[in-house]
C-alpha cells in the first residue's frame, strides 16, 4: 500500500492542480523519515518507519482532491 501511496504522492506533486499545502506536507514527511531520532534509538526508529510513516503518508494522499486521485487511477489502469 505504501508503494501505491508514494506513486500517488509523486503524481500529485507534479500535477498542475495540486493543492498549495502538498509540497510543504511532502517536505515534512521527508524530514520525518530522515529524523535523527531514528538513528539514536534503532528499534523505535524501525517501528516508526514501518508503522507511523506509512500511516502519515496515507493520510496525506487521502486529503488529495478527487480529481488528482482519479487521474492517477486512470493513468495506472492504462498501463
Amino acid at each position: 500500500m505504501a508503494g501505491y501511496d508514494l506513486r500517488l504522492l509523486w503524481f500529485a506533486l507534479l500535477h498542475r492542480h495540486r493543492p498549495i499545502w502538498l509540497w510543504p506536507a511532502a517536505a515534512v514527511l521527508g524530514l520525518y523519515a530522515l529524523e535523527p531520532g531514528n538513528f539514536l534509538i534503532p528499534v523505535l526508529g524501525f517501528v516508526d518507519d514501518l508503522v507511523v510513516l506509512p500511516l502519515l503518508l496515507h493520510l496525506v494522499v487521502t486529503f488529495l482532491p478527487v480529481e488528482i486521485r482519479e487521474g492517477f487511477r486512470r493513468k495506472s489502469l492504462m498501463r
